[in-house]
């Protein structure tokens, strides 16, 4: 089993705990995506190049988190579609 499948395992797991799946449709995940790529997008927005590039501990830190938000939301949508990444 790979990295991915298992952690494919995880998030369903989670999101079956949660009764969600029935909100988790490929429309619906794209939707989620891509406001979570606007919440990472909104970290580097006004920045130079220079400054996107030389982020403090505290701003890579949120950074961190809205890139594995939208991972979270990549993974599960490949999955909600067959798709092996």
């Amino acid at each position: 089993m790979s990295e991915f499948d298992d952690l494919k395992q995880k998030i369903s797991k989670f999101v079956d705990d949660r009764d969600w799946d029935q909100y988790h449709t490929p429309k619906n995940l794209c939707m989620a995506l891509i406001a979570e790529c606007g919440e990472l997008v909104e970290h580097f927005q006004w920045l130079s190049e220079e400054q996107s590039a030389e982020l403090s501990s505290e701003k890579l830190e949120e950074v961190s988190h809205e890139i594995a938000d939208v991972f979270v939301y990549l993974l599960r949508l490949s999955d909600k579609l067959g798709i092996d990444l």
